[in-house]
C-alpha cells in the first residue's frame, strides 16, 4: 500500500509550481510536509489528488493510479478554504463522507449512520451533531472535519495545516487518533508550518520548496543549511518566531 510520486511537474501558466518532486510513502507513516509560503506544499497535494492538472510525473497508490481510487483517500483542506456560513449540521458534513457508499440520493444505511456516530464519538463532537457548522469553534470545526475523513474508512489521508486556530485539547485528540491510524497501517500527509514539537511526531519529513530541498528525518531535514536553502532570507525571522513560541 505504498503511495509512490515521480517526477511530478506543476505549472501556472508558465510559471512552474512544482518540479521534478519524487518520494515514496509507505503504510503506518506520518509524513510531514515543511517549506515557506508559496513553496507548493498545497500544491503537491492537489496535484496528487487531481485537483489541479499536473504537466508530468506519475502518481500511484497501491500501484494504481491515484484517481482511480480517491474513495479511498481523505483530504482535509486548511480551514479557511471552508465556507463556515454554508448552512449544515455536524452530522450532515460527516455523512458526506458516506455519499461514495449510499449515493447522493439515498438514504444512508444503518451501517453508514453506525460509521458516522462512531466518528463523531472519537473525536468528542456526537453532542453537538445538530450544531449548524458556522456555530462551532475553530477547534470543533477541526473535529468535524477530521470525523468526516474517518467516516470515509480511507487507506491514504491528506492534513492542510490542521492545527491552525485549534486548543490543545482538539490537537491532543488529532494526535491521538493520527497515532491510532499509523498502527492501523494508513498513510497520513501533514502540511505544517510549524518548526516546533509537530515534526517530532513526524516518521519523516519532506521540505520543499518548489524542488524537494531534503527529504529524510527529522534530524537530518531541520539543518541550518537545509532551511537557508528553503527559505532564504526568512530564516532570520524564521529562527526567531521559533524561539518566542
Amino acid at each position: 500500500m505504498v503511495l509512490e510520486v515521480e517526477h511530478l511537474d506543476v505549472d501556472y501558466r508558465g510559471v512552474v509550481a512544482i518540479e521534478d518532486v519524487s518520494f515514496r510513502i509507505f503504510p503506518g507513516q506520518m509524513i510531514g510536509v515543511i517549506g515557506p509560503n508559496g513553496a507548493g506544499k498545497s500544491t503537491l497535494v492537489k496535484a496528487i489528488l487531481g485537483l489541479i492538472p499536473s504537466t508530468g510525473g506519475i502518481i500511484k497508490f497501491r500501484n494504481s493510479p491515484v484517481k482511480k481510487q480517491l474513495n479511498s483517500i481523505a483530504y482535509v483542506p486548511q480551514r479557511t478554504q471552508v465556507d463556515w456560513e454554508y448552512p449544515i449540521t455536524v452530522l450532515s458534513v460527516v455523512m458526506m463522507a458516506r455519499t461514495a457508499y449510499t449515493g447522493w440520493f439515498r438514504q444512508p444505511n444503518r451501517r453508514s449512520k453506525e460509521i458516522v456516530k462512531s466518528a463523531l464519538e472519537r473525536v468528542g463532537m456526537w453532542e453537538l451533531r445538530s450544531r449548524q457548522i458556522g456555530e462551532l469553534s475553530g477547534g470543533q470545526q477541526q473535529r468535524v472535519f477530521l470525523a468526516r475523513a474517518l467516516a470515509q474508512q480511507a487507506d491514504l489521508f491528506f492534513f492542510d495545516e490542521p492545527f491552525i486556530g485549534v486548543d490543545k485539547y482538539t490537537e491532543d485528540i488529532i494526535f491521538d487518533i493520527f497515532n491510532e491510524l499509523k498502527r492501523d497501517g494508513k498513510i497520513l500527509i501533514l502540511i505544517t508550518h510549524d518548526l516546533g514539537d509537530t515534526l517530532t511526531k513526524c516518521d519523516h519529513l519532506l521540505l520543499l520548496n518548489k524542488q524537494i530541498i531534503a527529504d529524510g528525518s527529522v534530524k537530518e531535514v531541520v539543518t541550518s543549511e537545509n532551511l537557508q536553502r528553503a527559505y532564504g532570507n526568512n530564516i532570520l525571522f524564521l529562527n526567531r518566531e521559533q524561539k518566542s513560541a
